[in-house]
């Protein structure tokens, strides 16, 4: 008996190891890209950072942020080489679009010179990325360690974009992803809650319906939701009094910089006319598609999105908090919190927080296993970078009408996203049901 306890601990510990060993090869990915810029700096690397530094060193220079012209006179000392840009770059360049909360964590960057910043971001991010990843992996890996390892190195080699345009949401993903682990496996409480805030204050609409389910989930969830959004609130309150004072103005301007990069045609525009739907994931792209018509195609979204959030609400009030429970009403909210509104293909590297869901459906076994990993696989491949450029190249090769390419490689995304959330939510309220008001232990289990 103890010779077989022994072996499957053995077992056990090796799969794991082999789980860990493909997370390895995903960040090895990352750290190759990473030293390239670091060695090679391109035109496009650094890219969505700019905007960021130069809001943030307009506000340190007294400048108003959310004004373009303001932003253009702290950007014209640094431009150097870039001096003479497109009107599309300088528009995303000095039209700010993130609320003032996000300058708390810029402000220190732009406290230095541009060189040393985006040096300074690039690593920061892209090491709290993998960090991030390696615990999404060790929450999947208590049920399924391979498989989690293989989607978890698929997300990380798949990362590029995020990584050379040194976007804002590999941080704000990535320390949501961090808080996370740390709420749930009970451990560093107070730095997950701080972490959490953090995300938040940087950008809401990445951690903001994950951070909504604790809220929802009672208990001490909802006592650390609670915290975490007062944190935010505390974190955000100093560049919020110091950009109402230099801009007393700032919510109109913010909401004139957002109509001037959404309006019709513009490149934020999801209709079809955009050039920058191409690498949208809202349901607006699809929809558009039927009719070009912002009152048409949002409303449609908003109406999809507001039923299938509130089955969600319903099913968090209505049962109990498990381990269980928790991944798969998490893995459902978070393909969906992407739908109703403006995200990028890079801000589905959320993605990472439904491994564990999958994990949980696969060693479940039966048909949901299987229907599982081809939702869980779709949805990967197609917000891959390197999977999704080879999908659109091949549509490129095989269509013959370039409108129809088009749509064919915009539209699979959102809806397979959009299946994804449906697929978890509809395994969320069963397994709830289930559980019905007992408090049900999930018991992590290792696959060999």
């Amino acid at each position: 008996m103890n010779s077989t306890k022994t072996a499957t601990r053995i077992a056990g510990t090796n799969t794991r190891k082999d789980g860990l060993y493909l997370i390895f090869l995903g960040a090895g990915v990352i750290l190759a890209l990473v030293i390239y810029i670091l060695l090679f700096p391109t035109s496009t690397a650094y890219y969505d950072f700019r905007p960021h530094y130069f809001a943030g060193r307009a506000l340190l220079q007294g400048r108003d942020p959310y004004n373009p012209t303001e932003v253009l006179r702290a950007y014209q000392p640094a431009a150097g080489e870039n001096a003479f840009e497109s009107n599309l770059d300088r528009e995303a360049l000095t039209n700010y679009l993130y609320p003032p909360t996000t300058l708390t964590v810029i402000v220190p960057f732009a406290i230095l010179p541009w060189r040393i910043a985006r040096v300074a971001w690039l690593i920061l991010s892209m090491g709290v990325l993998i960090l991030a990843s390696v615990l999404a992996w060790d929450l999947g890996a208590d049920y399924a360690p391979i498989l989690s390892g293989a989607f978890v190195a698929f997300l990380l080699a798949n990362s590029l974009v995020i990584t050379v345009l040194c976007n804002l949401s590999g941080l704000a993903i990535s320390l949501c992803v961090i808080a996370i682990w740390c709420l749930m496996r009970d451990r560093h409480v107070y730095a997950g809650i701080l972490l959490l805030a953090l995300s938040l204050a940087i950008k809401p609409q990445d951690p903001g319906f994950v951070w909504l389910y604790f809220l929802l989930a009672r208990g001490v969830n909802r006592k650390r939701a609670v915290y975490s959004l007062l944190a935010a609130i505390a974190i955000g309150l100093p560049a919020l009094l110091s950009v109402s004072w230099v801009a007393p103005h700032w919510i109109p301007e913010l909401h004139s910089n957002l109509q001037a990069l959404t309006g019709h045609g513009r490149f934020n525009d999801p209709g079809p006319a955009s050039t920058g739907a191409g690498t949208m994931v809202n349901l607006q792209v699809v929809f558009s598609r039927l009719r070009d018509d912002p009152r048409f195609y949002s409303a449609i979204s908003y109406v999809i999105f507001v039923l299938l959030l509130a089955m969600w609400c319903f099913t968090i009030l209505r049962s109990r908090f498990s381990l269980k429970n928790a991944w798969l009403a998490i893995a459902a909210i978070v393909p969906l919190s992407l739908l109703p509104v403006y995200h990028q293909l890079y801000d589905t590297k959320l993605l990472l927080l439904t491994v564990p869901g999958l994990a949980i459906l696969w060693i479940d076994g039966g048909l949901i296993r299987w229907v599982s990993l081809l939702v869980e696989s779709a949805a990967f491949f197609f917000t891959g970078d390197i999977s999704g450029a080879i999908y659109r190249y091949s549509l490129n090769l095989l269509s013959q009408d370039a409108n129809q390419s088009k749509t064919l490689a915009v539209v699979p995304v959102p809806l397979v996203l959009l299946a994804m959330g449906i697929f978890y939510l509809w395994a969320y309220i069963q397994y709830a049901r289930k559980s019905g008001n007992r408090l049900e232990v999930a018991q992590p289990m290792v696959q060999t």
